[in-house]
């Protein structure tokens, strides 16, 4: 007989161990290690305080002072002084006519080369002959006179020799005293009207003379050789020279010697010798430098706008005659030269470091503000193009800093800087010459400061 099959166990969740909650129907509460809000608000703290931590060591690494340096090289240098003037002939002849007239022939034009002597306007000159015949008519009729003078002087010394001679006949009786002095007069008068005669024939020479020279004047003529550079007659013109001479034609004595005219500024007259070598570029050969070299600077100032400036010449070789006067010009006077020197830019030599105030010193709390960032322009020690003659120190930075000659592609140093005493010497503008103190070549000199927020 089979015994009885026990029930079986059950397999729903025991009454027993059900809470209210579940009976209930309500949610169960998770750990408080498996809450996600609570992870949540960690996170955000963490990623807060790292933030804030970066902000603060970005603060302090801009308010550290950052430096472009550049290397001290050896090399050449040199002083030179720029000026501009205008390309002029060696000698200008200005040629003009001394007599009034009509223009009869014009026998040179412009850029005609002419040789001295050569006949180059010719005057219409019928006035000038009829002159010429007129003194001649004058001399001749002054001639007729004197011959009648003398005819004259000889009649009146005869009648006197004959009273004088009556007069010793009869012992002085006859004539009378009063006819002896009146045949005296007649002959002294006579003798008289001979010497203006011979003065009138003078005078008719003279006046004969000055005339064949107008007329000699008609044709004029070249004083030298030269090139004709300007024309301002034409056949047919009436030339009036009652009150100046008339300029007819302007002349350069030779155009394969030219010579450079520049107006040097007070500051640089003083480098300016003469003998000195320069270079000077027109604006028809902007990229072709011509050699000049000076000889002489002028003592004379010249005033323009409040600008004082010398006159200098400057002697050029125009064998090809590439050269024209009256161009503009561009000199660029060398006027001292160093081989081998020591050298620092001027920017080094003007810089120096900023010192900081009471001011400048910010808490960390000051350091946190609303809005962008203030930026800082970049610092200078002086004007640009300031002179660096009274510099005697420039600023170095240790050799474990970084730099960039003249600031290009640089990078900003860091570190202490230190100062080392200098004797400036010449300097062109952009380099200055160091001849004398501690400075050595490949030292970084700073140029300029600047801070990580003006890079």
């Amino acid at each position: 007989m089979n015994a009885p099959t026990p029930p079986a166990a059950p397999t729903g969740p025991d009454p027993a161990a059900t809470d209210l909650p579940t009976l209930l129907g309500e949610p169960v509460t998770p750990p408080w290690y498996r809450r996600r809000w609570l992870w949540i608000t960690v996170a955000a703290a963490v990623l807060a305080a790292g933030g804030v931590w970066w902000w603060l060591a970005s603060r302090a690494a801009q308010a550290a002072p950052r430096y472009i340096t550049a290397p001290v090289t050896r090399g050449d240098l040199t002083l030179s002084v720029t000026a501009n003037g205008t390309v002029q002939p060696t000698r200008s002849i200005n040629i003009g006519s001394e007599l009034s007239g009509t223009v009869l022939k014009v026998n040179v034009d412009v850029n005609d080369n002419i040789r001295k002597g050569q006949v180059l306007v010719v005057l219409d000159t019928a006035k000038l002959r009829d002159q010429i015949l007129r003194s001649q008519a004058a001399l001749a009729a002054a001639r007729a006179k004197l011959e009648q003078n003398g005819a004259t002087v000889a009649e009146a010394r005869a009648a006197l020799g004959r009273l004088e001679a009556v007069a010793e006949l009869s012992g002085g009786k006859v004539p009378s005293r009063a006819e002896l002095d009146t045949g005296r007069a007649t002959l002294a008068r006579a003798m008289a009207d001979s010497g203006a005669a011979r003065a009138g024939i003078s005078d008719a020479l003279a006046a004969l003379s000055t005339d064949q020279i107008n007329l000699s004047k008609a044709s004029i003529t070249a004083p030298a050789d030269g090139v004709v550079l300007t024309r301002a007659v034409d056949p047919g013109n009436a030339v009036a020279a009652s009150l100046q001479a008339v300029t007819l034609f302007t002349v350069a004595e030779d155009l394969a010697r030219l010579r450079l005219w520049v107006y040097v500024d007070e500051a640089d007259v003083g480098a300016v010798k003469l003998g000195q070598a320069a270079t000077f570029t027109v604006s028809a050969y902007p990229s072709r430098p011509f050699p000049a070299r000076i000889t002489r600077v002028g003592f004379g100032s010249t005033i323009t706008d409040n600008v004082v400036t010398y006159l200098t010449y400057l002697d050029v070789d125009n064998a090809d005659l590439s050269l024209r006067p009256g161009m503009t010009a561009t000199a660029t006077i060398v006027a001292t030269q160093r081989k081998d020197v020591l050298l620092v830019p001027n920017a080094a030599l003007r810089y120096a470091p900023a010192t900081a105030g009471p001011a400048d010193k910010k808490s960390i709390a000051s350091g946190i503000q609303m809005g962008p960032p203030k930026t800082e322009s970049r610092r200078k020690g002086a004007a640009d193009n300031a002179s660096t003659a009274a510099a005697r120190q420039v600023w170095v930075l240790p050799a474990t800093g970084k730099g960039g000659h003249d600031g290009k592609a640089a990078d900003s140093g860091t570190g202490v800087p230190v100062a080392v005493a200098v004797v400036p010497g010449i300097s062109d503008g952009r380099m200055t010459e160091i001849v004398g103190g501690d400075l050595k070549a490949g030292m970084q000199v700073i140029t300029a400061q600047q801070t990580a927020s003006s890079k």
